[in-house]
């Protein structure tokens, strides 16, 4: 039978189709024997997109170190995305093999920064794949360039490194603490400070723009272990310590952008594409002035007003809140989400108040200082800053009284706010008085919206806030 199947199989007629699965089913069952070397599971771990404006990613810090066991769902890396530093998780089991771009190096979006070994034995492999795949392509994840003059100043300005007992002294003069306001730390620094009990006030950053990370956090332990073994440390010694001068900016230097400062850059630019015009407002604020005053002792911030007035006034007036993104159409948001804008540490961002119509007052200013407090940490999620249907701008606390905003993409309006100053104004009665107004401008997609519209728009927004007993509903 045997021999007759090979005769069969081996003549030079077409097979039917039995005789196909009867080959198959004799090579499926022969497969055994036919042994093949065991292929090494070596994954890579990719720069990943944090959000729809990311070309780019920096590596703020490495959470595990090379040849640490990983479980999937695990935090491995923090990057620096245009918006924000985020934590990005492991989607394997497996082994840190080799990383490939270390701290404060740049990758592309999609490109590797480091491989994930199955099994122990393979991290060796992976290393060696690491290694070859760096001088392969050494252009795809890099530092950020430093010209010869930035090197020369680098080297004039700064003091041989101090041992590890030092690094709390100069602790009052990194730029991570900002002259003590607040301290930009990594989300796995901050962890393991929490876990070391470890003030991260007293801690000198090491990261990218002086921010803490994680052998910043290991390296103060030591160092407060080392100076509770030594004198304590006198006055005298802190003057030095809070005097020593921060390295100052370079005339004529040329400074790349930061991720952030590229999508804003990039963000402006495509702005450019939408026709705007502009419609300016004079809002009396006495009312809301006294309003704010009752119930600011409750967490409640005028930003939050405004807000809130805001999206009331555009429940009446929703083309004010649509978008146009191909230029052929529009369309009717069905939130009212406001942004504000932020300025934060090397650049801008807009967090965003969700259906701020729907929120009362005091939700939304709690809400508004979370924003913040996860803004300034580089720490909002996209959604917090990147669905925004309308945005304010307010400059009215530098004692700005008129400005003009630019229309972010993919909005239909932004608007501008000054400060509240008190003006001579002639009432109806023919008297003159007294009262604190403000300018808002509002700039606005032409394609979508009209003068009319704005102007609508503009007078709903003030009876709202001149008479606002509604807004603490």
């Amino acid at each position: 039978m045997a021999g007759a199947l090979q005769l069969h199989l081996g003549s030079s007629f077409l097979p039917s189709s039995s005789h196909l699965k009867l080959r198959r089913r004799i090579l499926a069952s022969t497969a055994p024997f036919r042994r093949r070397p065991t292929e090494s599971k070596i994954r890579e771990i990719f720069m990943p997109a944090l959000s729809s404006t990311m070309t780019e990613g920096k590596i703020v810090s490495w959470v595990k170190s090379e040849g640490d066991k990983l479980s999937k769902g695990e935090s491995v890396v923090v990057v620096e995305s245009d918006k924000a530093d985020m934590d990005v998780e492991t989607f394997y089991d497996g082994y840190l093999a080799a990383i490939m771009v270390d701290e404060g190096g740049i990758a592309t979006v999609g490109s590797a920064i480091a491989l994930l070994a199955e099994t122990e034995e393979e991290i060796p492999l992976a290393k060696s794949k690491a290694s070859s795949s760096s001088s392969a392509h050494p252009e795809e994840a890099s530092s950020p360039p430093v010209s010869p003059q930035e090197s020369a100043i680098a080297t004039e300005a700064s003091p041989p490194r101090p041992a590890k007992a030092d690094l709390t002294l100069a602790s009052s003069a990194h730029p991570a603490s900002d002259a003590g306001r607040r301290i930009v730390a990594t989300p796995y620094a901050k962890k393991l400070a929490r876990d070391l009990k470890v003030e991260l006030q007293s801690v000198v950053g090491t990261g990218p723009m002086g921010r803490i990370v994680a052998k910043d956090v290991e390296a103060a332990t030591d160092g407060a272990a080392s100076v509770a073994a030594t004198a304590p440390i006198t006055s005298a010694t802190k003057a030095v310590a809070d005097s020593t001068p921060k390295v100052p900016v370079e005339l004529g230097s040329v400074v790349p952008f930061t991720a952030m400062q590229g999508a804003v850059s990039r963000n402006m630019v495509e702005s450019l594409a939408a026709p705007t015009f502009r419609v300016g407002y004079t809002i009396t604020t006495d009312s809301l002035d006294e309003l704010y005053k009752k119930i600011k002792s409750k967490g409640v911030t005028m930003t939050a007003l405004l807000a809130k007035a805001t999206a009331m006034a555009l429940t009446k007036h929703p083309v004010i809140n649509c978008s146009c993104r191909d230029g052929k159409s529009f369309t009717y948001n069905s939130s009212i989400n406001i942004a504000v804008a932020v300025a934060i540490d090397g650049g801008l961002i807009t967090p965003v108040l969700q259906e701020a119509d729907k929120v009362d007052i005091y939700s939304l200013s709690r809400k508004w200082k979370e924003l913040v407090d996860k803004a300034r940490a580089k720490q909002l999620q996209p959604l917090e800053y990147n669905s925004g249907t309308f945005t304010l701008s307010n400059l009215g606390m530098f004692g700005v009284d008129r400005f003009d905003a630019i229309l972010p993409p993919g909005t239909g309006a932004i608007m501008a706010v000054g400060a509240a100053q008190p003006t001579v104004v002639a009432t109806k009665d023919g008297r003159i008085g007294v009262k604190n107004q403000m300018q808002v401008n509002v700039t606005a997609d032409h394609r979508i919206i009209y003068g009319a519209d704005l102007a609508a728009f503009l007078q709903t927004l003030a009876k709202i806030i001149e008479d606002p007993k509604d807004l603490t509903f």
